[in-house]
């Protein structure tokens, strides 16, 4: 019975059920459409970070992420790497071998890091191949031919095709050098990393460094990023205490941390504007609800009691506030969806999104429905909410106080 003139009553006032559920629905809407978009953001940043160079799983010799040297290097990488292979979800492994040295052009004298990698891996593991600027990327029978960082090459005074030289060490404390030729140039964004990196083809990197079936760090692409952690987990109890198996978690905690700082933040601004909001449904539903202070007057006089009419009220305001996150939920997920599938495009700005870490200048939505549902049940929650304080206000009110209220 309640609910049937809860009903008449929604249909009674029509324009102000429709307002109700307009404000309702474009506020749940925003909630979800932001949310989806920070999350989608954080995860797209972080991804990007990830797969510019560090990579998802990083395996180590014990040691030498705190203590790094080349006494703690992978000294057996062939034997490693079988028994990497054989857990289930791993799709790449692949060797780096990273070392300091000293470049030089010319009068310019430069120190940097020089890594030897496998060119058609680290083509899937990372962005390096993506991050191209000018030039060409790396092959694998590549001798003298280097990828350097757009910065280092700046500071060098390098452009293709021109020679420089570097001195170093190799793996067994010899002396290392020799004359290389600039095939490429990359721009990562990550300006440390881009004014320090350069690479060489790993197998003419060991020629020189001394390091056939070495490496400093073992990258995996396991075949669901999303479940890098996990599978780090079951790498390490398979190749045992000897090495260090790190997850992107572990490895970019500073950025996870900061990602989650942004979030907070992110999060206090929602609520500062959806207080503004409840405030908003709170006055309107007042002045609606005392618009009818004669109306439920009279009703308490004939002997509704102020529980049925507290009762009503509330079964009014859930089925408008219903209504609202429902139209409001299905909106802002569609949204969400389709800029899942097309990410928002900042056309032109590609060279500024690299200023700053990003490969690419699109930015996509997170479509999760379980956090869809949660955003439109803390709508509603809030809606109802902010209907309370003028239905208990005007069931305080005495019958006749009702029936003469102006």
């Amino acid at each position: 019975m309640f609910l049937n003139f809860a009903f008449r009553y929604v249909l009674a006032y029509k324009r102000r059920s429709a307002i109700t559920v307009l404000l309702g629905a474009v506020s749940t809407a925003l909630l979800i459409f932001t949310s989806a978009w920070m999350d989608g953001s954080h995860g797209q940043l972080i991804k990007n970070s990830v797969e510019i160079y560090s990579g998802y799983i990083q395996v180590t010799a014990s040691g030498f992420r705190e203590n790094p040297g080349f006494d703690k290097l992978v000294f057996d990488y062939g034997s490693l790497q079988d028994q990497i292979k054989t857990v289930p979800g791993v799709d790449v492994v692949s060797p780096r071998l990273e070392t300091f040295v000293l470049f030089s052009a010319g009068e310019k004298a430069v120190g940097g890091m020089l890594i030897g990698i496998d060119p058609d891996k680290e083509k899937r593991i990372s962005r390096l191949f993506s991050s191209l600027k000018g030039g060409a990327y790396l092959v694998g029978t590549d001798t003298i031919q280097l990828y350097i960082g757009s910065e280092l090459a700046r500071r060098l005074k390098l452009d293709l095709g021109d020679e420089l030289a570097f001195v170093g060490s190799g793996t067994d404390y010899s002396f290392a050098a020799d004359k290389l030729v600039v095939k490429g140039i990359f721009q990562t964004g990550l300006f440390e990393f881009d004014a320090s990196a350069a690479f060489l083809a790993k197998p003419y990197f060991d020629s020189i460094m001394a390091s056939e079936n070495i490496a400093s760090q073992v990258i995996v692409l396991p075949k669901e990023p999303v479940r890098a952690a996990q599978l780090a987990s079951v790498i390490r109890k398979t190749v045992g205490g000897a090495f260090e198996v790190a997850s992107w978690q572990q490895t970019m905690s500073a950025l996870l941390k900061s990602m989650k700082l942004d979030s907070v933040f992110g999060y206090i601004t929602l609520g500062l504007i959806f207080i503004v909001i409840f405030f908003v449904v709170m006055i309107y539903t007042l002045l609606a609800v005392f618009s009818r202070v004669k109306e439920i007057g009279i009703m308490r006089a004939i002997g509704t009691t102020p529980r049925e009419v507290l009762l009503l009220l509330l079964l009014e305001s859930s089925f408008l506030s219903f209504l609202s996150v429902v139209l409001g939920g299905i909106a802002g997920a569609l949204s969400a969806y389709y800029f899942s599938i097309y990410p928002v495009s900042f056309t032109g700005m590609e060279e500024q999104f690299k200023q700053y870490g990003l490969a690419v200048a699109t930015i996509p939505t997170s479509f999760k429905p379980l956090i869809i549902l949660r955003d439109m049940a803390i709508m509603f929650f809030l809606l109802v909410l902010a209907t309370l304080y003028p239905i208990i206000k005007v069931n305080c009110l005495k019958p006749i106080e009702a029936i003469h209220h102006v």
